[in-house]
C-alpha cells in the first residue's frame, strides 16, 4: 500500500509540474500574473502539491526514505511524457537513452 501511495505522489508531482507549465503559458499569453486561468492552474498545482506532500509524509512513516526516494526519479520520465502529450514537445534519442538509465537505476535502488 505504501508503495502505491508513493507512486501516486510521484504522479501528483508530475501533474503539478504540468499545471505550473500551464500557468506559465497563460501568463505569457496574457501578460498578466493575475489572469484567472493562470491563477486557477497555479492554485490547482499548489493544492495538488499540498496533498502530495501529506501523502509523502505518510509514506515516510511506513518506508525508509532511502528505499522510497528513488521512485521520485519517475517524475523525470512522467513530466516530459506529459509535456509531449499536452504541449507537443519533442525528444531526441538521447532522451530515451536517459529514460532507460533512470528506469534501470530506480529498479536497482528499490531492490537494494
Amino acid at each position: 500500500m505504501a508503495y502505491t501511495i508513493s507512486f501516486l505522489c510521484v504522479i501528483g508531482i508530475a501533474i503539478g509540474q504540468i499545471l505550473f507549465k500551464l500557468t506559465a503559458d497563460s501568463i505569457q499569453k496574457t501578460g498578466n500574473y493575475l489572469d484567472v486561468r493562470g491563477l486557477t492552474f497555479l492554485f490547482m498545482a499548489l493544492v495538488l502539491y499540498g496533498v502530495t506532500t501529506l501523502g509523502w509524509v505518510w509514506v515516510l512513516q511506513k518506508i525508509e526514505l532511502g528505499k522510497v526516494y528513488p521512485l521520485m526519479a519517475l517524475a523525470f520520465v512522467l513530466v516530459p511524457l506529459g509535456s509531449h502529450l499536452l504541449f507537443g514537445e519533442r525528444f531526441q534519442l538521447h532522451y530515451f537513452i536517459g529514460v532507460a538509465f533512470i528506469m534501470a537505476g530506480i529498479v536497482i535502488t528499490v531492490k537494494a
